[in-house]
């Protein structure tokens, strides 16, 4: 049998990937600032210097979280050693995938999640440099850390010319969140990335992230936590997709929508099935407008939702089916041991059969991701 893939980790970004900036770049570079101890920033203490602004923003207006080496807040953390937590010591952190129980481990970027200059050009440079980074993890990796590659959006010619780069380098993926700027994910803006995508075998994977700073200026996670300018943006791509059909003009692309739970499917569905006209068609299939509202939209359109292990995943299933949800343990950004993560408690799931077990553990992410072997 394959091994379990976890379908969601993640890499905390340290200065060391900032030395594969192009040379032209490097005095752009990400510097890293450590603040006082007795600010108002508490043990949220170190921060990324990107383009004149300051990430993350712990407090007040405009605030979010992110994980950044160095601090108090990171620095303090006993459960994985920072190497691991930033991938400069690859083989602990295939030791830490074998205590696991993990074959193959997807790695997420943490700093990308969020929306990081107005700069085009310099957009360029980071992603580069990070994608860079993460094919040499790949080469020393035993082809076991795949990752999902960030890539400068609002260049399409350098996005498509990325997507080569990443697809020869052990990406499985291409870094979306679920409004680009002020873009829905729909617009035909992004079609020939969503060709070159295709094209490539590279799934759209839209992660929980802040890819909007007109909605995060008005946020105070004190009061909202990360829910209105993070969490929930994977729905609204899941909304736009399928109202807009996007899947039928990509017929090979897969998409996956990653780290927002899964509970707010049948909520998202009720409203698509009200909004959409009873003539709706599919026409990949022409199945009736009634039974496609299901399962059967998610296998025709190649849509993944990944869960959380404490949902009503038996519940759920209804609405997804067995052959598109995947589970992610968020590792990197916490802690999932043997005895108490993502896999022993989903295998002590009465109300799931071994069968569906398996096809979240191993084999749906592998078909998501396209992963062979391993």
């Amino acid at each position: 049998m394959a091994s379990i893939v976890d379908a969601d980790t993640h890499i905390i970004e340290h200065p060391g990937i900032w030395e594969y900036m192009d040379k032209e770049w490097y005095e752009r570079r990400p510097v890293r600032l450590i603040a006082p101890a007795d600010t108002w920033y508490g043990e949220f203490n170190a921060f990324w210097l990107i383009d004149g602004e300051i990430y993350p923003r712990p407090k007040g207006k405009g605030s979010f979280g992110l994980h950044v080496p160095g601090g108090i807040k990171e620095e303090s953390r006993t459960d994985i050693p920072s190497a691991v937590r930033g991938i400069m010591d690859v083989p602990g952190r295939l030791k830490a995938m074998d205590e696991r129980d993990c074959g193959v481990e997807v790695v997420y970027p943490t700093m990308f999640i969020m929306y990081l200059t107005d700069d085009v050009e310099l957009e360029i440079a980071l992603c580069r440099a990070y994608n860079r980074y993460m094919a040499d993890v790949w080469a020393k990796g035993e082809n076991r850390i795949r990752w999902v590659a960030p890539v400068p959006l609002r260049s399409v010619e350098a996005t498509i010319e990325e997507i080569d780069f990443v697809k020869a380098n052990g990406a499985v993926g291409l870094l979306f969140r679920g409004i680009e700027g002020s873009r829905s994910v729909a617009e035909p803006y992004f079609f020939p990335i969503y060709e070159a995508a295709q094209k490539a075998g590279l799934p759209i994977c839209f992660h929980t992230g802040g890819g909007v700073p007109a909605l995060t200026k008005l946020i105070d996670i004190s009061y909202s936590s990360v829910f209105p300018h993070v969490r929930v943006m994977p729905l609204f791509a899941f909304r736009d997709i399928v109202a807009n059909k996007i899947p039928e003009k990509f017929p090979e692309l897969r998409f996956a929508f990653v780290e927002a739970a899964s509970s707010w499917v049948p909520y998202v569905m009720h409203l698509l099935r009200r909004s959409s006209k009873a003539g709706f068609q599919v026409t990949a299939t022409g199945p009736d407008w009634g039974k496609w509202w299901g399962p059967q939209l998610f296998r025709d359109y190649r849509l993944y939702v990944a869960t959380e292990v404490d949902e009503d995943i038996g519940y759920l299933l209804n609405f997804i089916g067995e052959d598109n949800i995947i589970i992610g343990s968020d590792y990197g950004h916490q802690d999932q041991s043997r005895e108490d993560g993502i896999v022993p408690d989903l295998k002590r799931r009465p109300d799931i059969s071994e069968e569906v077990k398996n096809k979240i553990l191993i084999d749906n992410p592998r078909a998501l991701y396209g992963i062979n072997g391993a």
